[in-house]
């Protein structure tokens, strides 16, 4: 499932990041502290979006 935003796109890098022991799971806040309980898989997914064309945020 790709990533609908760049912002979106971003949480899940930084999740991805703290999921394999490179960031420390501390520095997370909001999106990003929340995608931890998904899968490694998922979370590449989400960050391998491409972005061009992808706005900043996307309303709920």
């Amino acid at each position: 499932m790709p990533a609908k935003s760049a912002a979106q796109q971003k949480a899940a890098g930084a999740a991805l990041s703290a999921k394999r022991g490179e960031t420390p799971r501390s520095k997370l806040k909001g999106a990003s502290k929340s995608m931890l309980s998904m899968t490694e898989k998922q979370l590449e997914e989400f960050a391998h979006t491409k972005r061009k064309g992808k706005p900043e945020h996307v309303k709920p």
